[in-house]
């Protein structure tokens, strides 16, 4: 069956800064991604440790181009990538796509940030960008799922600077902000989607639990919004979108080819220092 954005969620993402579909991935095509994402010798195999300062430590990978493989079809997808087009009101294209690891017991924390706190620096004029956080694996509060300040995506760009050996923001007015914005613990099964606004407060906790919480991330930016300047994720590149479908029926499990992985030594806003959610 096709899948169309309700005026329902338009206006969910409108006001809240953000919108959860439950079950956007079916169990089937849950079933082709994970073990994609689990082999060595995959998309894995660029990750790299992101210390939490509090002892803890994360691993991500990050790619620039979608790619034609498993991953690569699910962020051209109707479902993900129309959606997000629809949601942010214009064409998109795709800013980047990360794997997020936290493994049990060992997984850091992310302090409250703004992704376009960080996109704002990479040229990008207008907030006009965005996320599509699908749970590979259950997330909840013991496992440290995202938190957020919903609403908060209304307050604009809050200035970000050094927290706890991160950059996030602004500790001072983040605490303000809580005072009069819920906080929401964003619990989801496998194969739920969270599409969220690129100045949506978030953050996460530890994964104290015995289980992993993997996350599969796809930023996209509006096409009218390509970044004035270079930098280390693409200026406006053409999406080719491709119907749901093709998920099930891509022939590639795993094709690196063309992806553009991140390498963090050449991240000119070093992730070492960044947040990530």
């Amino acid at each position: 069956m096709s899948f169309e954005v309700s005026s329902e969620m338009k206006t969910a993402f409108n006001q809240d800064g953000y919108v959860i579909i439950r079950g956007l991935l079916t169990k089937q095509e849950l079933s082709r991604l994970q073990p994609a994402l689990e082999k060595d010798d995959g998309v894995v195999k660029h990750s790299y440790t992101v210390d939490d300062g509090h002892g803890r430590s994360s691993r991500m990978c990050l790619w620039n181009h979608p790619g034609n493989d498993i991953t690569g079809m699910i962020g051209r997808c109707n479902k993900v990538a129309g959606t997000m087009s629809t949601l942010l009101g214009g064409e998109v294209y795709h800013y980047h796509t990360k794997l997020m690891m936290k493994e049990p017991h060992t997984g850091g924390s992310f302090v409250w940030h703004q992704d376009y706190g960080y996109w704002y620096n990479n040229g990008c004029l207008f907030p006009d960008m965005g996320t599509v956080f699908i749970a590979i694996d259950k997330c909840d509060q013991e496992n440290g799922c995202l938190k957020v300040l919903r609403g908060s995506h209304l307050i604009g760009r809050i200035d970000h600077k050094r927290v706890g050996g991160q950059t996030g923001a602004d500790m001072e007015r983040v605490e303000h902000i809580k005072k009069v914005l819920p906080l929401e613990h964003v619990e989801m099964e496998s194969g739920d989607a969270l599409f969220f606004h690129s100045n949506l407060l978030h953050c996460s906790d530890q994964n104290h639990s015995a289980r992993r919480r993997w996350a599969f991330l796809i930023a996209y930016n509006r096409v009218s919004n390509s970044p004035v300047i270079e930098h280390h994720h693409p200026q406006y590149t053409p999406l080719e979108m491709v119907a749901d479908s093709a998920i099930m029926e891509c022939p590639l499990e795993v094709d690196l080819k063309g992806k553009d992985f991140l390498e963090p030594d050449k991240d000119k806003t070093s992730w070492g220092r960044r947040v990530v959610s």
